[in-house]
């Protein structure tokens, strides 16, 4: 048996913008009646638009190979292609040219629910969707505690599905595809649906199926999702693979191209009559602004505010992402406890430091917000965006310039060696603060 589950070879997806509908209605008949002298004159039959001719071609030559166990990440801008060729994959969508070979039995799970009826209940919806993947009815039984129990829906299992939230939909439509065990797994950016403590469940069922050496495709925005599942990772642009291989470096590919450091944001002000952000800088000791920051230099962030009217307890806060879309650190101007000083009105600088050596290379961006804590938010603006880079430091021909982790801390090591085998080291004591006092 061959070891490739997904053959893509030549792959070619066109659409026709403004292309004639099957159907007319009463008003387009009429409609076509009364402007057919004018159609005449400009020479264009009925109904067909000057825009009939476009096409838009949403995959481009597309080919590459998926071995069976394999979790393979497809990452891309919004119309890169990527629903297109899974929907292709899943026998949805018939492409213009190229083929397709998938070798072993499909689930999907392009949107909520698909596959679903929404007249039968969720139990029926189960036997169904399992029907439809080949699964016989004994398979199903074995396997129907498992699917509810992990969507969460035992009360609701026999109540129409119509009637469900999306997340319950979602929970069990992401249960059937991921515990009926087909032997390639098709997910598009469903995870987005659901939330944080669902998505983190979905990911780990991703994972453990995968160790069960099942192929996964997997479709998503996020990166930090990518990174965690997949071992390679296609990336798509404008219908065309322009990148193919290790997650890591697709990913930073990605990331490069699409995450523009501008290390200076300005802003128009509001008309509010409280408060307004001006500006918003990234650059280090020597440079106010900067894309580019060196990982071993300070990083220095000045904040620019106008302060229409005296405020009381208002804090200035900011937020530090990278480019997986992880919450990396935040900071504000007042974080501790006591009096938060009155600002009467004026325009105001505040500039903070961050340590060298702190920040993993890559792409980040800022936001920033004013507001007082635990009552309101003020204001919340996207800053601008930057890129740590690991030139000319230790990092840059070392490993660590290459790892996917937040943080990036240059701590001191301490090794000890002796070859004697009859040594042993020392026990170092460590004092304890003392907790009582």
């Amino acid at each position: 048996m061959s070891d490739i589950a997904i053959q893509v070879t030549g792959l070619t997806k066109i659409y026709r913008l403004g292309k004639q509908e099957s159907y007319r209605t009463l008003r387009d008949t009429i409609s076509n009646a009364a402007t057919a002298p004018f159609r005449r004159l400009s020479g264009r039959p009925a109904g067909q638009s000057r825009r009939a001719k476009e096409q838009l071609s949403a995959l481009d030559d597309v080919s590459f190979e998926v071995k069976r166990g394999e979790v393979i990440g497809i990452i891309g801008g919004n119309g890169a292609g990527k629903s297109t060729l899974l929907k292709i994959l899943a026998r949805i969508t018939e492409p213009t040219s190229g083929t397709a070979e998938i070798r072993g039995r499909v689930g999907s799970l392009l949107e909520v629910g698909t596959g679903f009826h929404p007249e039968l209940t969720g139990r029926e919806n189960i036997y169904l969707n399992g029907a439809i993947l080949g699964m016989k009815r004994v398979e199903i039984d074995r396997k129907f505690d498992e699917i509810v129990a992990f969507a969460e829906v035992d009360r609701f299992i026999d109540t129409v599905v119509k009637h469900y939230s999306s997340g319950m939909y979602l929970r069990l439509a992401f249960s059937v595809a991921a515990h009926l065990e087909p032997e390639i797994l098709l997910v598009d950016e469903v995870l987005a649906v659901g939330d944080a403590s669902f998505q983190n469940k979905c990911i780990g069922k991703m994972g453990a199926v995968a160790t069960q050496g099942r192929t996964i495709l997997f479709v998503s925005h996020n990166m930090e999702a990518v990174a965690r599942l997949c071992a390679r990772t296609v990336l798509l642009e404008h219908g065309k693979v322009s990148d193919y291989g290790p997650t890591d470096s697709v990913i930073e590919s990605y990331l490069r191209r699409y995450v523009k450091s501008t290390g200076a944001t300005v802003y128009q002000p509001t008309d509010s009559t409280e408060f307004s952000f001006l500006a918003v800088y990234v650059g280090t000791d020597q440079t106010l602004h900067s894309g580019v920051i060196s990982i071993n230099a300070p990083l220095r962030v000045t904040i620019d505010y106008r302060v229409h009217r005296t405020l009381s307890n208002v804090q200035i806060v900011f937020h530090i992402y990278n480019g997986y879309g992880v919450h990396v650190l935040s900071s504000a101007d007042h974080d501790t406890i006591g009096e938060i000083p009155v600002r009467p009105r004026g325009d105001y600088r505040a500039v903070l430091s961050l340590p060298p050596n702190l920040l993993a290379p890559g792409p980040y961006r800022i936001t920033v917000a004013c507001g007082i804590p635990d009552v309101r938010v003020i204001s919340i603006l996207d800053g601008p965006t930057f890129d740590a880079r690991a030139e000319n430091s230790e990092f840059s021909s070392r490993s660590s310039g290459r790892r996917r982790t937040i943080l990036s801390l240059a701590v001191p090591w301490l090794t000890e060696t002796n070859h004697d085998s009859d040594f042993k080291f020392a026990e170092t004591a460590i004092s304890q603060p003392d907790l009582t006092r």
